[in-house]
């Protein structure tokens, strides 16, 4: 029997809105599976997110879908338009399970007779509550640090007097660490404790005993109604407490646990899920003493989490999903595990293999903020990768994140003397681990450096191993050593290990792809295991795999057609969640069209690397040496890689001319990125370029800045987010400048820059889809911002607000006349600015955007769709959309990004051509006021009512009723 039955018909979902550093797109991933899980039930789904880029807010997904603010006022106005039975909220992150308490606490669920599913608020409360949480771990027995919950400056202050620091302060309510912090002393304490009640929605914080140097293990947990629970996995931190687990490496299974410390913990985990009440996943994190001896429950996610949405990736079980299906009142022994088909969610996943996530920090980007880790976290993705091996694993998740590194060595590092290892190996920042690598390099003890990394001996050692495989490869540079004349079991032993091979390419100065000869020739190859969550046990037929050195694939080749779509990697600002959307339309696009989808991505947190989504997913780096095994063991009859961001373009130049590319050449890419030959494109379509020239050496930019004068936008050549663009307006500036950029790439020459001449206007953005004879256009967006703001930080709006026809007609002319002239297919992102009746085209970006599911969602047009159906070489006319310039939408789109800068203490809140931003909302509204104000709602003026996507395309203004859609 069911808890809730047949009663429970329409179920309101709420996510996560925007993507911030510590909620990202793990609650999309989570968010999607939890709302297939309910149409399979037959649920009607109304979805509260007002993220575009999401592919839970598709109406693929949902049956309605709701662009509104995430506030108590405006799920009240929807959940009594809408009377829902049921409430899910555990899968929202922290801004969905705190909406849950609000709307309980102002008496919304009471009044309309909504029934919260699975969790309930009492456990949630239990979980959140710094208070209710300790006071129920002492009440069962389970040890928690010595620590004062309080919302008063002075009792914090006499408990760390009392106790001695360093104190952690651990604000109630709050996602990602944030206002946290490790105090050293009374000044960091009252800063800390002050910004972290200020952050805590209830002006609570927690002051705990320093428990810095212990280990940190997560374990993923699962139970149902009727008490039954079963252990999903449990994580090692590599990165000792004091360090945020989303700022930490982490390992799954755990590497130095004895089955004793397992048992205790496991033991542990399931008293404490128990004691909470939690229905459907829960993450708990334990401090364990170093001798194992002792340890303390931290804290529990009363939800799925970022450590769920890795969970489930690193074992292959669904937990976002099966936790739907809790919440509905199922039981774990009633929910058959969809890859073996053969067991049940009791049944406990078993891992041959060893998982190794790695952060992607932002510190490439903003070189000069404050790099050090600590229990706020400042990630802002991450990478995750699968072999048999740590050692194997570890490399391939350095390669993964995409920092320009390989291998352990980090060159930069040699400069620093062991004085300066030493504060940077006891004070984390993302070099941690090279410094360590650099330390072991110049014969530090793994003692040593345990003592000062408090990192357990065994990683130490594995890290020690690698610095020696590397070691031995510069050993053959040293005795000048050709390929061929290096013994092939050395060779073997070294690649076996997982050595990259562009790391001995580079070492021995030849190209990669003769390394990649030799390894056919030594029958070198990788082999493809599929996660199975089982190790084997039973069987199961499962698309999901990984590569390794032992053993033989686990299945053959798929037969039929088949098309690989290379995905973007983890989550970095310039490149986020919007190129994941389009990654997945791509491949299921493909399904439908009878093509079998191959993609390749490491993201842990994105709905792409779910398996349910293509025919097979290869959980690989994004590098040559990952991919093109994957391309030749599948045969495939070509790769769509414009839908992957610059990641995505980047391989596909590296892959030209080894497998079929499909969609623009990549020459005709290769035109619109290098300057002069772009300049050259648009006065041949008849386009006045803006006035600029690439600079190659000190005199070339002399020149330039004479011809030009200031202000300039300056920036090196092919950027990714506006990275090192600068508006200048002096000579100091540029002086100031150019040692930053110098400094920031050490020995590289960061010529060829390319100066352009500052231009301010309006700045405008079109996005079409084109098979080269003719194209769509479904919307024009204006940017409120003028020119100088990066289109990733800039707020734009559709339709235009302030264009007059005329000044259309010239964008839509100017939009005609780069598609006519471009061989483009598919995909073009077009950046104008518009100057007094004159119009500078800045960019042309053949491949997707990220306004591209904004566009497609307000307009109704599929454009990834559409786009991959053109490169199948299907032509517009044949297609059932219309051709040429959509008319407007009756309603105002505003999309407006958000920021995660407090996270990132240093980085400037002024905006400029670089882009700061983490994520974006979108809000509709009848008029352009309206929308705005649900951007950046008042709550004490939010009387607006709430329309679903499907009424904004569909019903327009009726005179004598609703005006602008205000009350």
């Amino acid at each position: 029997m069911h808890k809730f039955g047949k009663q429970i018909q329409k179920v309101l979902v709420i996510g996560s809105g925007p993507i911030v550093i510590g909620q990202a797109a793990e609650f999309d991933y989570a968010g999607t599976q939890a709302c297939m899980a309910l149409r399979e039930e037959g649920k009607q789904i109304i979805l509260v997110n007002n993220n575009p880029a999401t592919i839970m807010t598709d109406e693929e997904i949902v049956d309605e879908v709701y662009f509104e603010p995430l506030t108590v006022e405006s799920l009240t106005a929807i959940i009594a338009k809408e009377r829902p039975d049921g409430l899910l909220a555990t899968l929202g992150g922290q801004t969905g399970l705190n909406l849950a308490l609000e709307l309980e606490k102002a008496g919304v669920l009471k009044e309309y007779q909504v029934e919260l599913l699975g969790t309930s608020i009492e456990a949630i409360q239990k979980g959140e509550d710094r208070e209710l949480f300790k006071k129920t771990m002492e009440e069962i027995g389970e040890p928690v640090p010595e620590s004062i919950i309080t919302n008063k400056m002075e009792d914090a202050v006499t408990f760390a007097e009392k106790i001695g620091f360093p104190v952690i302060i651990r604000p109630a309510y709050t996602l990602g660490g944030t206002g946290g912090g490790v105090a050293e002393n009374l000044e960091e304490l009252m800063e800390i404790a002050a910004r972290g009640m200020k952050e805590s929605p209830i002006g609570q914080i927690q002051v705990d005993r320093s428990l810095i140097g212990w280990k940190e293990i997560e374990y993923e947990v699962m139970r149902d109604q009727e008490d039954n629970c079963i252990i999903v996995c449990n994580m090692e931190n590599i990165d000792p407490m004091g360090i945020h687990t989303g700022d930490s490496i982490v390992v799954a299974p755990s590497q130095t646990l004895n089955d004793r410390e397992y048992q205790m913990l496991r033991s542990a985990s399931l008293k404490v899920i128990k004691a909470l009440g939690v229905v459907g996943g829960c993450n708990i994190q334990f401090a364990l003493h170093p001798d194992g001896d002792q340890y303390y429950v931290i804290e529990v996610n009363p939800r799925v989490s970022r450590s769920s949405a890795l969970a489930s990736k690193a074992t292959g079980y669904p937990i976002a999903r099966i936790a739907t299906k809790l919440a509905l009142g199922y039981t774990l022994h009633e929910i058959k595990n969809p890859i073996t088909q053969n067991t049940y969610a009791s049944f406990e996943p078993a891992l041959d293999y060893v998982v190794v996530k790695i952060p992607r920090w932002p510190f490439d980007k903003f070189p000069y903020i404050n790099r050090r880790l600590g229990t706020q976290m400042k990630a802002t993705g991450e990478v995750m990768t699968i072999d048999r091996t740590f050692e194997r694993a570890f490399y391939k998740a350095i390669r993964g994140l995409e920092i320009g590194k390989d291998h352990l060595l980090f060159d930069e590092l040699k400069e620093l003397s062991n004085e300066e290892l030493e504060k940077g190996i006891k004070i984390a920042d993302d070099r941690r681990i090279f410094m360590i690598a650099e330390a072991m390099r110049r014969g530090i003890s793994i003692q040593t450096i345990q003592r000062w990394s408090h990192i357990h001996p065994f990683f130490l050692t594995k890290f020690q191993g690698m610095v020696q495989l590397e070691q031995q490869v510069l050993s053959w540079k040293e005795k000048q050593y050709p390929l061929d004349e290096i013994l092939p079991e050395d060779l073997a032993a070294v690649k076996t290990k997982g050595v990259s091979d562009r790391f001995i390419a580079k070492t021995l100065g030849i190209f990669e792809s003769e390394v990649r000869e030799k390894w056919k020739e030594l029958q070198i190859t990788p082999t493809y295991k599929a996660v199975d969550t089982c190790a084997g046990e039973f069987e199961a037929r499962t698309p999901y795999f990984y590569s390794t050195r032992n053993g033989k694939d686990d299945e053959g080749r798929l037969t039929g057609k088949k098309i690989a779509v290379i995905g973007s990697g983890p989550i970095r600002i310039g490149q986020g969640i919007e190129f994941d959307y389009c990654a997945v339309h791509t491949a299921l696009t493909l399904q439908e069209q009878g093509i079998h989808s191959i993609v390749i991505n490491n993201n842990p947190e994105t709905v792409s690397t779910d398996y349910h989504m293509s025919s097979r997913l290869y959980f690989e780096p994004l590098t040559v040496e990952d991919i093109l095994p994957i391309l030749e063991k599948e045969q495939v009859d070509g790769v769509i890689y414009q839908v992957g961001g610059q990641t995505g373009l980047k391989i596909g130049k590296e892959l030209d001319s080894l497998v079929p590319l499909l969609g623009t050449p990549l020459s005709v890419v290769e035109q619109m990125e290098d300057r002069e030959q772009f300049n050259q494109f648009l006065v041949q379509a008849g386009i006045e370029p803006i006035p600029g020239k690439i600079i190659w050496n000190t005199a070339d930019l002399d020149q330039a800045i004479e011809q030009l004068g200031f202000p300039i936008l300056i920036r090196p050549s092919f950027v990714i987010g506006g990275q090192w663009m600068r508006v200048i307006h002096t000579q100091g500036e540029l002086s100031q400048y150019l040692d930053q950029l110098q400094h920031s790439l050490q020995d590289q020459s960061f010529y060829p820059l390319l100066v352009d001449q500052y231009i301010q206007g309006k700045e405008i953005e079109v996005d079409a889809v084109t098979d080269g004879e003719d194209w769509i256009i479904p919307a024009i967006m204006e940017h409120i911002e003028p020119a100088g703001i990066h289109s990733g930080d800039s707020t734009a709006v559709l339709p235009p607000f302030s264009l007059h026809s005329i000044e259309k007609k010239k964008v839509i002319d100017t939009v005609e006349k780069v598609l006519k002239h471009g061989k483009f297919i598919g995909l073009v992102n077009i950046q104008m600015i518009l100057t007094e009746n004159r119009i500078y085209v800045l960019e042309v970006n053949p491949r997707a955007s990220r306004t591209i599911p904004v566009i497609s969602k307000v307009t109704g047009i599929p454009m990834i769709k559409i786009a991959t159906m053109v490169q199948l070489g299907k032509k517009l006319k044949s297609l059932p959309y219309p051709i040429g310039v959509l008319e407007e939408t009756p309603y105002y789109t505003v999309k407006a990004p958000v920021f995660s800068n407090k996270k990132l203490p240093g980085i400037s809140d002024q905006l400029g051509p670089e882009m700061k931003s983490t994520g974006e909302v979108m809000a509709l509204g009848w008029s352009l006021d309206e929308a705005l104000a649900k951007v950046n709602p008042n709550p004490n003026k939010n009387n607006l009512i709430p329309f679903t996507l499907k009424e904004y395309r569909t019903k327009m203004f009726q005179k004598g009723g609703i005006q602008n859609g205000i009350i």
